[in-house]
């Protein structure tokens, strides 16, 4: 899966969420976990993923994409 911080990012600014701090306590996951969403250090986890969609209304399907099929050489 590949994700991408930039749409999360947006969103919380958006709402004046600043940093990965204000991303934790508005979505509810440890710090940690905030940290590595707002560094793109790892794709959410579903329910994670569903937090963002509620907290900044980015659908999951937005944040985590499948990546793209390599074709044979």
């Amino acid at each position: 899966m590949q994700y991408d911080r930039t749409l999360l990012r947006n969103a919380a600014q958006g709402t004046g969420d600043k940093n990965a701090s204000a991303v934790a306590r508005r979505i509810g996951v440890g710090r940690m976990a905030a940290w590595r969403l707002w560094n793109g250090h790892g794709a959410p986890a579903a329910t994670t993923a569903a937090a963002v969609e509620r907290a900044y209304g980015v659908p999951a399907s937005a944040l985590v994409k499948p990546l793209p099929e390599e074709t044979p050489a």
